[in-house]
């Protein structure tokens, strides 16, 4: 029996941490939403590692707070050490990295979801959408008959969609951590014409922290200096839980090697195509067939829980195999198993069927977001929920959706990257896929998104109006620092012969002494006595910016050249085929893509510099001929 349960605004199915984000921002701006979860104890769950961050994803987290996201406010409050990675690189590629408490993570941010207003959280498996003339999508129907109706619909199934758990030669139809899949609802998109992909990903066992010698371990603390993820949290003190490095052997590699013919990746049972930045063990042994051996990272799994999470040990080996070639690993001689690693199958998209907005071009008002697209990360699917939320509600208000570019933030990256190229792989964010990464630092996110998050609605006044003090701030003391001259004195000398850096004769701006290598803006203070006080964040950020200022002025200036061509617009109803000069994998790739700017379609994979001058004369002649 069907019947009608409800009527939304914005329907967000999958409640991991794309749908979380997707659901708050909806709601947040307004929609009337409801989101759903084949289990609500599955809400924000961390089936892999319990971390947030982390190389260039610690970025896409700073992102997603400045323009008024969770997932950022939520690690604050639960995590259990905190690390600045790449810390002796250039700010550019600092990225923050935060082991978090799993169970305690996902009651805050299911928490946080029930308390929301105009936000509905609801324990069902949707398995159709219903879809009206014109192709445009109007509601859900779950597998108990009911039909909720909507203006607009998220789609944030994770690794659900014909999830297939693989352990050895054993497998079963299943989500992660032994919940339901979602069987149904990858044919409804199928019937509705929406391409899908096969993709694979793993997760190491789980061990008793009592079975382990930590002895033989090398153990890594936290940071001294917490630095929080969102820029609401002022300060943090918490006392902070250690991780451990070990390291595999040649005994391990033996084992590995003798049993590949048992391992599914290899004996072609996995037909789904795995992550290329986060392999199994059998796979790094191949692959690196020289390696002595391969770090693997002892992690907690939570205060309140003797569960330890095995990083670099990632395998879908049978389990008996598992347990041998853990317990030839130093500190893991008497492990105990308490969770197999397993490898999981399960359908996604093809990204490419998507507009720059996450919107699907077949269907109007269906979005999608996170691993769904082809993405692998908690961090990346977050960033896509928050985009594929703000954009579904601003669509119910008939507003124009919102689109971040590659020189705005990592996000408008990994989306660009996504819809522009598609994915064979699950699609892993790096720094060295940002062009202009020493704009788009960490530590400069709310600067260059928070006035965004602000103009759309997720921003509060007062949280703006701190953000103006704080931006005016920094610009007083680089203004300062720029105009104060230091006399030569003994003091002045003496500072400088400490730091090995060259004395001074005549008068010097601070900002010329900030600009040498040697010196930071901390130890200016020492012959500074009118500085203001600033917090941390200020004065890193006065820092980076005195001190990259060179390298900061040429990259804006690239990004002038880039946004010329992101400006020149294509009609969506332009016919490639009509263009006289494109090559005929161009015509297909720009037809298949429909990119919405000259740049965009610059980035396409088979369409060459050539081809965008044909387009651009082309452009030119429709221009003329709509005047």
């Amino acid at each position: 029996m069907e019947y009608l349960a409800g009527e939304y605004d914005v329907i967000v199915v999958g409640a991991g941490h794309a749908g979380c984000e997707a659901a708050l921002a909806a709601a947040r701006l307004g929609c009337k939403t409801i989101v759903f979860a084949i289990n609500l104890d599955s809400i924000a769950n961390m089936p892999c590692n319990p971390n947030i961050g982390g190389t260039a994803k610690g970025q896409l987290v700073r992102e997603i707070d400045a323009l008024g996201g969770e997932m950022g406010k939520n690690a604050d409050k639960t995590f259990i050490q905190s690390k600045i990675l790449n810390s002796a690189k250039g700010p550019a590629v600092f990225s923050l990295r935060a082991q978090v408490d799993r169970r305690r993570y996902q009651i805050e941010m299911k928490k946080t979801l029930e308390s929301q207003e105009n936000l509905h959280v609801r324990q069902s498996e949707v398995v159709d959408l219903i879809v009206e003339e014109g192709n445009r999508v109007a509601g859900v129907k779950t597998n108990t008959g009911a039909i909720y109706k909507s203006k607009t619909v998220v789609i944030t199934t994770g690794t659900y969609l014909r999830g297939k758990i693989i352990i050895g030669d054993f497998s079963y139809s299943g989500g992660p951590d032994g919940l339901f899949p979602a069987n149904k609802l990858s044919d409804s998109l199928r019937e509705n014409g929406i391409e899908l992909l096969r993709f694979k990903t793993g997760t190491p066992a789980r061990i008793n922290r009592r079975s382990v010698d930590f002895s033989k371990m090398v153990e890594q603390p936290g940071d001294e200096r917490i630095v929080p993820f969102s820029f609401e949290t002022e300060t943090i003190e918490k006392e902070q839980v250690s991780c451990w490095l070990t390291y595999t052997n040649s005994e391990t590699h033996r084992i590995i090697r003798e049993n590949l013919h048992r391992s599914p990746l290899y004996s072609g049972v996995i037909e789904g195509v795995g992550a290329r930045y986060c392999p199994s063990i059998e796979d790094k042994i191949v692959r690196f067939a020289d390696k002595e051996s391969h770090q693997v990272f002892v992690e907690p799994m939570g205060l309140d829980t003797n569960e330890m999470y095995l990083q670099g040990l990632s395998t879908s080996l049978p389990e008996d195999v598992q347990i041998e070639m853990i317990r030839t690993v130093p500190g893991l001689e008497n492990a105990e198993i308490m969770r197999s690693a397993y490898a999981i199958e399960y359908d996604c998209i093809d990204p490419t069927q998507l507009k720059n907005s996450l919107e699907c071009r077949k269907l109007q008002g269906l979005f999608f977001a996170g691993q769904v697209n082809g993405t692998s990360g908690y961090e990346e699917a977050a960033a896509q929920g928050l985009i594929a939320g703000i954009n579904a509600a601003r669509k119910v208000k008939g507003l124009e959706p919102l689109v971040l570019s590659r020189s705005d933030a990592y996000i408008g990256v990994l989306i660009d990257d996504l819809v522009t190229k598609g994915t064979n792989e699950p699609y892993r964010m790096m720094t060295s896929r940002a062009e202009y990464r020493l704009l788009l630092r960490q530590d400069n996110a709310d600067l260059r998104l928070t006035p965004i998050g602000y103009k759309i609605g997720l921003i509060s006044e007062e949280r703006y109006a701190k953000f103006l003090a704080k931006k005016e701030r920094i610009e007083k003391e680089i203004e300062r620092l720029k105009k104060t001259t230091i006399a030569p004195s003994e003091k002045v000398n003496s500072f400088l012969r400490a730091r090995n850096s060259t004395e001074i004769k005549t008068g010097i701006k601070l900002v010329e002494l900030l600009r040498r290598p040697e010196i930071s803006y901390d130890d200016l203070g020492e012959i500074d006595p009118d500085r203001p006080e600033l917090t941390f964040a200020e004065a890193e950020q006065v820092a980076i910016s005195v001190k990259y200022e060179g390298y900061i002025k040429r990259q804006m200036q690239q990004v002038e050249q880039f946004k010329k061509l992101e400006n020149r617009k294509i009609p969506e109803n332009i016919d490639y085929s009509s263009i006289q000069g494109l090559r005929i994998e161009a015509r297909q790739k720009l037809d298949k893509v429909r990119p919405e700017s000259v740049g965009q379609a610059s980035r396409i994979s088979g369409v060459s510099p050539a081809d965008i001058s044909v387009l651009l004369i082309y452009l030119e002649h429709y221009k003329e001929k709509e005047k």
